[in-house]
């Protein structure tokens, strides 16, 4: 299987150069308490350099407000 070449006009790399995050993140510590982040890149680094540490962590995705349709 080869990869589209990007002069193929089916190749795309964004659909928008306007910041986007459709999601809020909150982390579930499993002493009862959480946190609310706004990004997945937060999120994500969060997780990757407290890993190790974290013990039965969970991550709720939650939905940012419908009419804001992930723009900000």
């Amino acid at each position: 299987m080869n990869p589209i070449n990007k002069s193929d006009p089916q190749y795309f790399e964004v659909t928008s150069d306007k910041p986007y995050d459709r999601h809020k993140y909150k982390i579930n510590f499993s002493d009862g308490h959480s946190i609310i982040v706004d990004s997945y890149e937060q999120m994500r680094s969060m997780w990757f350099q407290n890993l190790r540490s974290w013990k039965n962590v969970t991550i709720d995705v939650i939905d940012r407000e419908k009419e804001s349709k992930g723009f900000k």
